[in-house]
C-alpha cells in the first residue's frame, strides 16, 4: 500500500459514470490465501443510510460470487487504460479455469485487514457489505430497458459501505 494514500470518498475527483461504465473495475473478494477477481461495468456510488456506498451487481454463476457471499468485504479496483487487456481477460475467463493473476501479470496487494486489491490500480474502494438482494422480474418497471439482459438470469445487488478509498 506504500504507493497509495487514503482519501475520503467525497474527495474522489473522477466521474463514477466513467470509472464504472467506461473504464470498468475489478471486483475482488477473499483473503491472502484465496481470492478471485472479475471485471464489472455495472454499478454506482452514492449515499445510503447516511454512509458513502457502492452498488455492485454480480451474477451467481460467476466464481467471484461465492467469494463475495462468504466474505464481509470486497474491493473495487480501477485502472488506467493500459490495463484494458487485463480487464478484458478477467471479464471473459473464470478463475475456476485459469489463474487470473498469472495470466494478467497484476500484483495482488492486501489492506491491513487482508482484503485483496491490485497494486497497479489507480483507485481502490474498500467495501463492506450492508445489503444484498437478487434483482427480479417482478420488480422491473421498464421492460424495454432490460429485455436484452440475460433472459431473466438476474444479478445479485450488493449495497456496500465504502470504508476506505486508496488512490495514487
Amino acid at each position: 500500500m506504500s504507493d497509495f494514500k487514503k482519501i475520503n470518498p467525497s474527495d474522489i475527483n473522477e466521474s463514477v459514470f466513467d470509472l464504472i461504465g467506461k473504464d470498468w473495475a475489478l471486483v475482488t473478494s477473499g483473503n491472502s490465501d484465496k481470492f478471485n477477481t472479475m471485471t464489472i461495468s455495472w454499478g454506482g456510488a452514492g449515499i445510503m443510510w447516511g454512509k458513502p456506498v457502492a452498488f455492485t451487481f454480480i451474477r451467481p454463476q460467476r466464481y467471484t460470487f461465492e467469494f463475495i457471499e462468504n466474505n464481509g468485504y470486497y474491493t473495487m479496483s480501477f485502472f488506467d487504460e493500459k490495463y484494458r487487456d487485463a480487464l478484458k481477460l478477467c471479464g471473459s475467463k473464470s478463475g475456476r479455469d485459469i489463474d487470473k493473476v498469472a495470466e494478467t501479470g497484476l500484483t495482488p496487494a492486501f489492506t491491513e485487514d487482508g482484503i485483496p486489491y491490485f497494486a497497479e490500480a489507480k483507485l481502490v474502494l474498500v467495501c463492506k457489505k450492508m445489503y444484498a438482494q437478487f434483482l427480479n422480474g417482478d420488480s422491473i418497471v421498464d421492460n424495454d430497458a432490460v429485455d436484452k439482459w440475460y433472459d431473466n438470469d438476474f444479478h445479485k445487488m450488493y449495497i456496500s459501505e465504502i470504508v476506505e478509498v486508496l488512490t495514487k
